[in-house]
């Protein structure tokens, strides 16, 4: 496995799937660029990394539990390519939406950007409306 591909493995993992957020610091460029990700509240904004790591928290929150699986990780220049699964436990409440406890799974592919050996923004695509689905049933 490239570099950079280890580096974005080691990311998924630490942070969105460990929680580990100030594992950030070891993975991240000072500012971080969402430059597309429809549905996310920091959909392109360009983020501190103090930013980021609160993005994390919040966006952990619901989903304590939360793990993410890669199907397939291609590199091409600076960009890194994941295809990844996803499921957790809403366990939280989080705006509009009550904790129902019932597990939660999506899909999606996410384009990492690279930037000497860290990550510095990205630009994704997920099923956002399917997750959405799965919370409102109890």
């Amino acid at each position: 496995m490239s570099d950079a591909k280890a580096v974005v493995a080691d990311y998924m993992h630490h942070v969105w799937t460990d929680g580990e957020v100030d594992a950030c610091d070891r993975f991240l460029a000072r500012t971080y660029t969402i430059h597309h990700d429809p549905g996310d509240p920091w959909d392109g904004q360009k983020l501190t990394l103090d930013e980021f790591k609160e993005r994390v928290r919040i966006s952990r929150a619901p989903f304590p539990d939360q793990r993410f699986i890669i199907e397939t990780i291609i590199e091409e220049g600076i960009r890194v390519a994941v295809a990844w699964r996803w499921k957790g436990t809403f366990a939280a409440d989080m705006p509009g939406f009550k904790a129902t406890g019932q597990p939660v799974k999506s899909s999606g592919l996410t384009i990492y950007y690279m930037d000497g050996g860290r990550i510095a923004g990205h630009w994704q695509v997920t099923d956002r409306l399917g997750v959405f689905q799965q919370v409102t049933k109890s």
